[in-house]
């Protein structure tokens, strides 16, 4: 309450405060009858008892007729409320203030929707609306838990670790590879500056500047679609050090968020479990798994290689070929036939893999197409290497080898959404799994042509000291010094041992990645400069706080988000501007005439 107007609060006054005259501001959350309201500010409620006698007629009639959200102040006497008429469920339930002296500060008009948690509002006029929709306790909690967690990690790299918070440049230079960076117009003509999508060569370059620890809560741009953990303009914890290995990175994160978890969230134990890429995709058919529940991706090519069935033998004949499973335990109990038919048309879709399933019935026999290739000793064997019991329900899928596991990956995820929507908790989100992935590739087969290679992290990353070699000869077989951090089955944060030798950067640019090395020939030439060996990570702050406050989505820990599709709903962004405006920057707008006949109505 320093250097405020009021006494206290809405959500401080207790028992002890009996007899004390106060002075509260906030909003009125409702009123009832005249008699009495309820005060609402960022910490809680207060019940404001209205008076009822002559000499505080106008005080009544002020608090009787302000409409609900108007903006009061209060001033009272704290008094124990009448026994009986306690609220155990409001932290201040157990007093009201009686009202001496009212004013009325702004009074509020009909609102789109009530400010009240449990009130169901869309999406889109939430956003139209955020001012409002700040004012609701949820948003509240979640921005304030992101400000103090913010404050820790500050205090953990600064002042504990001799970190420097350096501000780094949003105008620059298009960076090759990576997601579409937003372009900036200059007055010069023809030139663009780009929207960096992290402050990636920057905080290199500070390495090769001697700052040695560099640390920034980064502003970052990537022009892509959004999805429920994706905006266009996000946070990062940046992070550089010079002079460090893996695993110098992988205990500083530690630490810092140790240090900076939130106490009502538990703890956090160290270290952090580590796995490589290729155990990820194996056990959960993804780089990011969840390892809060089992469900874990099984090998049955051995057992399966005996047998005469034919699509089997076909997926084990290929290079890389494999029989895989995931074991649903009692799902013949919660999965309906709609349910395994869905699942099964969804791997088809997504990964064009074929799924069978295997159900143990009540009597010990399994009821499944594959039982037809199998006699009854290989179905009892089978059953006791998957230790299948009954109401298991088993999806098989047979193919190349990353393929079926991403589809089984995949199939896991969708089986415990199902599985948790009849009722089952599988992934408890109070429980906070951390896991390091490490050993990526550091290339990958280009989507649109799979001859050629990009970058698995980005194009700054160094190769495995083991595999340095093979970058010459073999590019694909060459694992990253590349390491994520996954909460939960998501990716929160992720970075990398750098390349500091010009040379082998130049190699990666114009050799694997045919890339033009000029758009880069300013970090080349620092690389040249005497470049000490560095490495860091990014956290997506977003992302970590949306998970540690169980928020549906990232927007729900943004102040003011970007909608689905990349729109600000309240100020109407982006926006037309005349050609006037243009002028400067030698722009013209080519109209489709569907676009010029909308613009002009």
């Amino acid at each position: 309450n320093s250097f405020v107007t009021r006494t206290n609060t809405c959500g401080e006054l207790r028992s002890a405060h009996v007899g004390q005259e106060v002075t509260l501001y906030g909003w009125i959350q409702y009123q009832r009858q005249g008699l009495f309201l309820v005060l609402r500010d960022f910490q809680g409620l207060t019940q404001v008892v209205i008076p009822q006698d002559e000499a505080h007629s106008h005080v009544k009639q002020l608090l009787s007729n302000a409409p609900v959200e108007s903006v009061v102040r209060v001033t009272g006497i704290v008094s124990p409320r009448p026994p009986g008429q306690e609220n155990r469920k409001m932290p201040t339930g157990d007093i009201e203030v009686k009202a001496e002296t009212a004013e009325i500060l702004n009074s509020c008009k009909k609102l789109p929707f009530e400010i009240k948690d449990f009130i169901k509002k869309s999406e889109a006029l939430r956003m139209q609306y955020r001012y409002l929709d700040l004012r609701s306790f949820q948003l509240q909690y979640n921005l304030r838990t992101r400000s103090r967690m913010v404050m820790r990690m500050r205090e953990y790299l600064c002042n504990l670790h001799g970190f420097v918070d350096v501000e780094t440049p949003t105008l620059f230079k298009r960076t090759p590879g990576g997601a579409k960076e937003f372009l900036v117009p200059s007055r010069e003509v023809g030139k663009f500056y780009s929207l960096p999508q992290s402050p990636q060569q920057f905080k290199q370059l500070l390495m090769v500047g001697g700052l040695d620890r560099y640390f920034q809560v980064a502003r970052c741009y990537r022009d892509e679609g959004s999805r429920p953990d994706r905006q266009p303009e996000f946070t990062q914890i940046d992070i550089e050090m010079s002079f460090v290995d893996q695993a110098g990175i992988q205990r500083l994160i530690e630490g810092l968020l140790q240090y900076s978890w939130p106490e009502e969230r538990g703890c956090v134990t160290t270290p952090f479990p580590s796995m490589t890429y290729e155990e990820a995709l194996a056990d959960y058919g993804t780089d990011k798994p969840d390892t809060r529940f089992g469900m874990k991706i099984m090998d049955i090519s051995d057992f399966l290689q005996r047998s005469d069935i034919q699509f089997v033998q076909n997926a084990l004949s290929y290079p890389r070929g494999t029989v895989k499973a995931i074991c649903i335990r009692q799902g013949a109990r919660y999965l309906k036939n709609k349910d395994l038919e869905s699942l099964k048309a969804s791997a088809k879709s997504q990964f064009n893999q074929e799924i069978m399933e295997v159900i143990c019935r009540p009597d010990g026999s399994l009821k499944s197409l594959l039982t037809k290739f199998l006699g009854e000793k290989q179905q009892s064997e089978l059953i006791q290497a998957l230790n299948m019991q009954v109401d298991d329900v088993l999806l098989l899928a047979a193919g190349e080898h990353k393929r079926v596991c991403s589809a089984l990956g995949s199939l896991r995820l969708e089986s415990a959404d199902i599985l948790e929507t009849a009722g089952l908790v599988l992934r408890d989100p109070a429980t906070f799994h951390f896991l390091w992935v490490v050993d990526f590739p550091l290339f990958l087969p280009k989507e649109e042509n799979p001859a050629e290679l990009e970058s698995a992290h980005h194009p700054f990353t160094a190769p495995h000291p083991s595999d340095t070699s093979l970058l010459y000869s073999d590019p694909t077989k060459v694992r990253s010094q590349h390491y994520d951090l996954v909460l939960n089955g998501s990716e929160v944060g992720g970075g990398s041992i750098r390349i500091h030798s010009a040379e082998q950067q130049r190699f990666v640019l114009e050799k694997v990645l045919k890339e033009d090395s000029e758009v880069l020939s300013h970090l080349l030439e620092a690389l040249e400069s005497g470049a000490p060996p560095h490495g860091g990570i990014a956290l997506g702050l977003d992302r970590l706080i949306s998970l540690i406050v169980d928020a549906p989505s990232i927007r729900d820990v943004i102040a003011f988000p970007k909608s689905f599709r990349g729109r600000d709903l309240m100020g109407n962004a982006p926006d037309y501007i005349t050609p006037e405006e243009l002028e400067p920057y030698h722009i013209q707008v080519s109209w489709p005439l569907a676009g010029k006949e909308a613009k002009q109505n």
